[in-house]
């Protein structure tokens, strides 16, 4: 899922089309062989990368289906997070002790933030995608969709061709091109590769140490922050003012606990923490105080459900205790939320595209349309809102 949830880029942007996308396949791929033999690459590198190159459907398909992050919070964890994967977790922290302690001192990312992402990305390595790589991404750059995420892409695999880490016609992975057991792009690996079972290779795939050093040196490199803690459930007062929540609002710790906002379990961070108050499901379901290294997980994916569950996964994994889901009014389906965007959309609210998910721009719009209808303006659409709109 390293990608599956960068969603909402327009059609045909201009960056798009600077890309040079779309068109006949063949001629696409002859472009992008001609772009790195301009580049410097050796005929043999890139005839070795290119030859045997196809396009994928199943890709395609895959890029624009994503049904699964209409899913609303509860859902979604509970469909993610089971006991197989929490106890495989605690057996993982024990078998890699020592790995861990050396990345923690090393790149300051907690044991369990890793695990967590090992666990939902390929089940601690056991499931990492069966669909070409390199394919996939020559695929995808070709599609018009994204290609200025994707071109980059298949030149890094290119590099790591070179490099003889790529195997072009064996290195398989996720339907987005993300490889080996935490999922990272081969833009990811060349930055922040790391050769931790020292055989000279980085091999993601299969090797734990390097797939879980990896995956630490990247979040180190997007602004991880050591020894801080990522999200925290709290109990939040009713008479909290609804419209300071979400991830766009953050106060000192020491405010919020003012406020009247309180750990469930132990204590809040320090107090001069900054911090928002996340309430995934509204202000009657389960509530997080999220800190900055929250905001990180955004850089892995884009998607707020996504997000919130491997960070609360992360949480249980150190011992949290299972979240309160208290009785949040129930979610909209797919086309109601998509009623609800399209309603959003023409009252002149950025929604960041018609497609059934709720993300950080509907949940902006929802809180806006809320406070001016004096409901709780606490971004959750509900039927009621709906109906009102």
């Amino acid at each position: 899922m390293r990608l599956a949830a960068v969603i909402g880029v327009s059609l045909w942007t201009s960056a798009a089309m600077a890309q040079g996308c779309g068109g006949n396949f063949g001629s696409f791929v002859a472009e992008l062989k001609a772009e790195a033999r301009a580049s410097g690459y050796s005929a043999a590198v890139v005839n070795g990368f290119f030859d045997g190159v196809s396009q994928n459907q199943s890709v395609l398909a895959s890029d624009r289906r994503q049904g699964i992050f209409q899913k609303d919070f509860i859902d979604f964890s509970q469909s993610l997070i089971s006991q197989y994967r929490l106890q495989k977790g605690a057996e993982n922290a024990q078998r890699y002790d020592a790995l861990f302690d050396a990345i923690e001192r090393q790149y300051g990312v907690s044991r369990w933030v890793l695990l967590a992402f090992w666990a939902f990305e390929t089940d601690f390595g056991a499931f990492q995608g069966d669909i070409n790589t390199r394919d996939a991404l020559v695929t995808l750059a070709h599609d018009c969709r994204r290609p200025e995420l994707f071109r980059p892409q298949v030149f890094s695999a290119l590099e790591l061709y070179k490099r003889g880490d790529f195997d072009p016609n064996g290195t398989t992975g996720a339907w987005a091109g993300e490889i080996g057991q935490v999922q990272m792009l081969p833009g990811d690996i060349l930055e922040s590769g790391v050769d931790a079972d020292g055989d000279g290779h980085v091999d993601p795939k299969g090797s734990a140490p390097d797939a879980l050093a990896s995956g630490a040196r990247m979040l180190s490199g997007l602004g991880w922050r050591a020894g801080e803690p990522w999200l925290q459930e709290v109990v939040v007062p009713e008479g909290l003012d609804w419209r300071e929540t979400g991830t766009e609002t953050t106060k000192r710790v020491a405010e919020w606990a003012r406020l009247g906002v309180r750990a469930r379990n132990g204590a809040l961070g320090a107090g001069n923490l900054q911090a928002s108050v996340l309430l995934p499901m509204g202000h009657e379901g389960p509530a997080f105080l999220a800190y900055p290294n929250f905001n990180v997980y955004f850089e892995w994916n884009q998607s707020m459900v996504y997000v919130t569950t491997a960070a609360y996964f992360a949480t249980r994994l150190s011992g949290a205790p299972v979240y309160d889901a208290g009785n949040p009014d129930p979610g909209l389906s797919g086309p109601d939320m998509q009623e609800l965007q399209r309603k959003l959309q023409a009252r002149g609210h950025d929604v960041g595209g018609i497609d059934g998910i709720l993300g950080a721009g509907t949940r902006r719009a929802v809180q806006a349309e809320q406070a001016r209808l004096g409901l709780p303006a606490d971004a959750w659409p509900t039927r009621a809102l709906l109906d009102r709109l």
